[in-house]
């Protein structure tokens, strides 16, 4: 599969697609650089007078609820069922999702309107919108959900083929399932879970993917996974602490290659 990952990588440079984010004010800067820095092009609209507009724009949507609002929802439904009509992939990060029951009414709903490509949380999110009991803690998944995350795996693939799209768990073992073919992703640092955003990061990948693979997301989903654990230990090598770490993981993104996938890709194929 390595293989495919690098063609993607060389084609998401070749093609610069265009990736619409509807995110959230905490992580947006960080988003908008990590997606220029794989190679692509950000744009970020969610007033709902113009969000749909943009959407037909681009390559690929990125909706995250990580500072949910009734300005926002609207927008984000609108724009993913513009995508939905266009043929333009949709990315989902259910921020927080199990935190208030707006965030749960809010994923749901989205659930409801949008045709997914890629549903990417974390295990606690993913959790609670497979209907099962969850304990988010804020926006992070708890330890409670984290130690029982290795018999998840027939949870994630029924949700997978329930929604009718990949799903992605992020943890210190990412899982990445369409349903039928499951992939492990093994790489990645510590530092990770110690910056804001990395998660949200991660569904900008997947994003910038999709738009150069529309009729892959499993593999798109896969490659933004990688990326980001591979950049995540060159990063962490040098990096006393979480504000280095941010400026070297975005570098490391940036100068992602060939010979660095295929010699430190931590794959596992189920």
């Amino acid at each position: 599969m390595i293989e495919d990952i690098i063609a993607l990588l060389e084609r998401v440079r070749a093609v610069k697609p265009l990736v619409h984010h509807i995110t959230n004010y905490v992580t947006a800067a960080d988003c908008a650089n990590v997606t220029v820095a794989i190679g692509a092009s950000p744009v970020m609209a969610d007033d709902i007078n113009e969000a749909p507009e943009i959407t037909t724009k681009a390559d690929a949507l990125v909706l995250n609820l990580g500072t949910l609002s009734e300005r926002t929802l609207p927008s984000m439904a609108a724009s993913g069922k513009t995508a939905n009509a266009a043929g333009i992939p949709v990315v989902l990060d259910p921020v927080g999702t199990g935190a208030s029951k707006y965030r749960e009414h809010a994923a749901a709903y989205l659930l409801g309107a949008v045709r997914l490509s890629v549903l990417r949380g974390n295990i606690s999110e993913i959790r609670r919108i497979a209907g099962l009991s969850a304990e988010a803690k804020g926006v992070d998944a708890s330890v409670k959900d984290i130690a029982r995350s290795g018999n998840d795996v027939d949870t994630v693939i029924k949700l997978s083929q329930k929604l009718k799209c990949v799903v992605v768990i992020s943890g210190a073992s990412d899982v990445v399932t369409d349903g039928n073919r499951i992939v492990y992703i093994d790489n990645g640092h510590p530092l990770l879970s110690r910056l804001s955003g990395t998660g949200c990061m991660c569904a900008s990948l997947i994003g910038a993917f999709c738009g150069a693979a529309k009729d892959d997301p499993f593999t798109a989903a896969v490659s933004g996974m990688l990326c980001m654990g591979v950049a995540g230990e060159l990063a962490g090598e040098s990096s006393p602490g979480p504000g280095s770490f941010r400026a070297r993981l975005h570098d490391a993104v940036f100068n992602m290659d060939a010979q660095t996938l295929e010699s430190m890709a931590k794959l596992r194929e189920a």
